[in-house]
């Protein structure tokens, strides 16, 4: 839906609610002077509960309230077509109401695969709740929680589920403040996991212990295939276990970023002698 500066009429208002009924595609963004008619939380209701179409909606930056938190979860619990969310940008974090809500609502969804949290301050009490849900969700394989402010104790909770969910490929943990106790919870994670594929930490606090960490499940891991610690603090140590895992054992990593670490002559000298080992063979 456009967006547009002048308030939307109830003649608008009513084609809205009619046209989310039978849309399959459904964008609802950045429309603080459109929010009072362009969606009421009914016709939500209604959508999710009868459309039979709609695959993707996109409420981002739509600044969800607790009763629209509501309504929202309560109809992901029923729907059965939706299979891309994006609530970017909502802040709900702060009253946790959506936190909760959308955990109960992913443990009995069964067709959401995409769900975009990105910049919704969802802390470690929303990564706690979020982890309860993904241990028995079985269709989620794509999850976006950059910048969402999950420290070590919510990634900790965050990883118990990682240890037993099968279907979660990709996980975006990018701006967070994940140091070296939450890499290490990851690390074990990992150990375990035999579907993730794609983890992103770039721009979080880990340092050589954590870097440590996740270069010796590496070493047990098969499945992952791009590992992005942009932006952290690893150094020469951590870079020098990496490099050990992906001569030693791993076979399944093809991209590993590592920018912007604090790495100096003899970490990268580790890692080039396994890029030319790797092009050798």
């Amino acid at each position: 839906m456009p967006r547009t500066s002048q308030q939307i009429g109830s003649d608008r208002a009513l084609a809205t609610s009619k046209g989310l009924q039978t849309n399959t595609v459904l964008t609802i963004s950045d429309a603080e002077s459109n929010r009072p008619a362009d969606i009421e939380t009914p016709s939500l209701a209604e959508a999710l509960n009868t459309n039979s179409s709609l695959t993707i909606l996109n409420l981002q930056g739509y600044k969800i309230g607790p009763n629209e938190a509501q309504v929202l979860a309560e109809g992901l619990k029923t729907n059965s077509t939706l299979t891309t969310l994006n609530l970017t940008g909502n802040s709900f974090g702060d009253n946790g109401t959506m936190d909760q809500a959308l955990s109960e609502a992913l443990t009995t969804n069964t067709t959401l695969t995409s769900l975009d949290l990105y910049r919704n301050s969802i802390g470690d009490d929303g990564a706690q709740a979020l982890s309860k849900a993904l241990k028995t969700n079985s269709t989620l394989t794509d999850l976006n929680l950059r910048a969402n402010s999950i420290g070590d104790k919510g990634v900790q909770a965050f990883t118990e589920a990682i240890k037993t969910n099968s279907t979660l490929a990709t996980l975006n943990l990018e701006e967070n403040l994940i140091g070296d106790n939450g890499a290490q919870a990851l690390a074990e994670a990992l150990k375990a996991n035999s579907t993730l594929t794609t983890l992103n930490l770039h721009n979080n606090s880990i340092g050589e212990n954590g870097g440590v960490a996740l270069a010796e499940a590496l070493m047990f891991n098969s499945t992952l295939t791009t590992l992005n610690l942009d932006s952290n603090l690893i150094g020469d140590v951590g870079a020098w276990a990496l490099s050990k895992a992906l001569s030693d054992s791993n076979l399944a990593l093809t991209t590993l970023t590592l920018g912007n670490n604090s790495i100096g002559h003899n970490g990268a000298q580790a890692l080039e002698q396994v890029l030319l080992c790797q092009v050798a063979y």
